[in-house]
């Protein structure tokens, strides 16, 4: 077993109470109880000296101290209470875990070594979170969190390599697992050390995963290494001026440099900003805020624009009857970004400025929106549908690139069957009959035939062939996807062109006669030849289909009833038409 991490743990006594007295104004001092679940959770030291515990019940506690105050379980008032308690330890020292609101641990190396010593590193913690916080703590040093823990409830320092022999005296009930140590008591073992003589591997045997754990917590070791907490960057600019800004421009030219200051603070963390808070304070004190959105990513000049219109609003603003205007010139000017995300395009590429082309793109892309309109620019974003027109949705630039109607991820066209595409039939390879649970079909000339025990080689041009592979069967009781499949659009590839405008087509046989499909599905001729528009006929070199799709039957309105086709020309395009009502049209074109 590995050695466990020297850790340093704070831990703050009866902590659901002190965040009751700090964020509710509850008397600490006073008998107080919080409840959870009609239990008393934690308790305050004079109802503790009136007989209240841990795991009463609320009348029985209530009986032995009719004073008590009783306040209900809040866990984000607990959090939120000891978040600057975190941040008074993060000004000593780096690297801090959160383990519950009452409790963080750091790896004791570094304190140590700074502050000369284990013992002197606790000291400055515990004085720097009373000066900052008026909170009492207790610390605890250890091999190990768990070990650190149970040392910071009595204020030990435990030495290196003693954590096993100090929990060794320490009751199963310390663990917090009631089942475990239930069952350990009934069995005889009522102490860590008890438990840490067990081999591991019948402990494993035994109690399974968790009770391993819990083994390997009673013997000094860790189950997990220290998760540290990243102070979040503050990304906030400020500038504060001896002489008060009067005039708009003088004021907006101020802005204008605290916007580039905060686009590069941004663009150094790879972020972007997508709501920006305006705030100002002038010379007697009164304090102006305005929050700015926008729907896409605020650069600098964007950045610098808001900027100039929120200071000139409150500097030459009016509204109807009396001035709006703040009562002196401004001193300070803060700009937060309220709402950021990650931008790629801000860092730059390995191997060129590859970032800085993205955001000069993207600064000519807003430019041109701001001449033109938000639809000025558009990208192309895949949605559900079953044809390729209707797969294609247009989101102006900036905006979020969400789909229309959402589509689960299908790698084939059918669920479950898995499709080979095979070659024309003089370079096609042969067809795998004697795999298990193989079933084959034939289409010839677009014409659905029976599965057969062999395939030809040779023949004429414009024969179309699919393997099909029953997939495995899918087990009972599976989940079906979250989103929907979309049975019945085009397999893949997917075609790389697609018109915004349909191209009419026509398509003939051998003979010259138009090809259509029955109600049954059955081309009435093998295509020979296509004609788009009015150019010359071209000659047809492959094919596959007809997929049918009958989609809104129900709706007369917005019901479509066509059949796709893929074609393979000789001048070597390859092209995806439908065929409705008679008609042949061209939708999209593959690469």
């Amino acid at each position: 077993m590995e050695a466990a991490v020297r850790t340093l743990l704070v831990w703050c006594p009866d902590w659901p109470v002190v965040a009751a007295e700090i964020v509710a104004g509850v008397p600490g001092a006073e008998p107080v109880a919080v409840m959870f679940g009609n239990r008393v959770l934690a308790c305050s030291e004079a109802a503790r000296r009136e007989g209240v515990r841990r795991g009463l019940r609320r009348r029985e506690a209530q009986g032995r101290c009719p004073q008590l105050v009783v306040v209900e379980h809040d866990p984000g008032r607990d959090a939120r209470a000891f978040e600057p308690v975190v941040v008074a330890i993060e000004g000593v020292v780096a690297g801090v875990e959160v383990i519950r609101p009452g409790a963080c641990a750091v790896a004791a190396r570094g304190p140590a070594r700074y502050f000369g010593g284990e013992e002197a590193a606790a000291e400055r913690i515990v004085e720097q979170v009373a000066l900052e916080c008026a909170v009492e703590c207790q610390i605890g040093l250890a091999d190990g969190v768990f070990a650190a823990g149970i040392a910071a409830r009595a204020g030990r320092i435990v030495e290196a390599g003693g954590s096993r022999e100090f929990l060794s005296g320490v009751p199963v009930e310390a663990l917090e697992e009631p089942e475990l140590t239930d069952l350990l008591k009934r069995l005889g073992v009522k102490t860590l050390g008890d438990f840490a003589a067990l081999p591991a591997g019948d402990v494993l045997t035994r109690f399974g995963f968790s009770g391993a754990l819990a083994h390997r917590l009673a013997s000094g070791g860790d189950h997990r290494p220290l998760a540290v907490r990243r102070p979040p960057a503050d990304l906030t600019v400020e500038e504060t001026y001896d002489e008060p800004l009067a005039r708009v421009d003088v004021a907006a030219f101020a802005g204008r440099a605290l916007a580039e200051r905060l686009h590069d603070r941004l663009a150094a963390h790879g972020l972007a900003c997508t709501r920006l808070g305006v705030e100002a304070v002038t010379a007697d004190g009164q304090e102006l805020f305005r929050v700015w959105r926008h729907d896409g990513l605020l650069g600098a000049a964007a950045i610098a624009e808001r900027v100039r219109w929120q200071l000139d609003g409150w500097l030459t603003g009016a509204r109807r009857g009396r001035a709006a205007r703040p009562t002196a010139g401004l001193v300070r000017l803060r700009l937060v970004p309220d709402g950021v995300l990650a931008h790629v395009g801000l860092q730059p590429g390995l191997w060129g400025e590859t970032g800085a082309e993205r955001d000069r793109a993207h600064r000519a892309f807003s430019r041109v929106q701001g001449l033109l309109g938000p639809e000025a620019v558009v990208t192309p974003v895949l949605s559900g549908g079953r044809s390729a027109d209707d797969r294609v949705r247009l989101v102006p630039w900036g905006d979020e690139r969400e789909p229309e109607r959402p589509v689960a991820g299908q790698a084939e066209p059918i669920p479950g069957i898995e499709t080979v595409p095979v070659l024309e039939r003089a370079v096609a390879p042969p067809l795998r009959l004697d795999a298990p649970r193989a079933s084959h079909l034939r289409l010839v000339g677009g014409l659905r035939t029976e599965p057969s025990n062999g395939v030809e080689t040779s023949g004429a041009d414009g024969f179309a062939m699919v393997e099909v592979r029953a997939g495995q069967p899918r087990r009972a009781g599976r989940k079906p996807a979250a989103l929907p499949p979309w049975p019945g659009r085009l397999p893949r590839p997917s075609p790389a062109v697609v018109l915004e405008h349909p191209l009419p087509a026509v398509v003939t046989d051998a003979e010259g006669r138009a090809v259509g499909v029955s109600a049954r599905l059955e081309l009435t001729g093998t295509p020979a030849t296509l004609t788009v528009g009015r150019r010359e006929p071209v000659a047809v070199t492959g094919w596959a289909g007809p997929w049918p799709v009958d989609e809104r039957w129900w709706a007369a309105g917005e019901s479509r009833r066509r059949a796709r086709f893929q074609m393979a020309l000789a001048d070597g395009r390859a092209l995806l038409l439908t065929l409705a009502g008679g008609h042949w049209m061209v939708e999209a074109v593959y690469d």
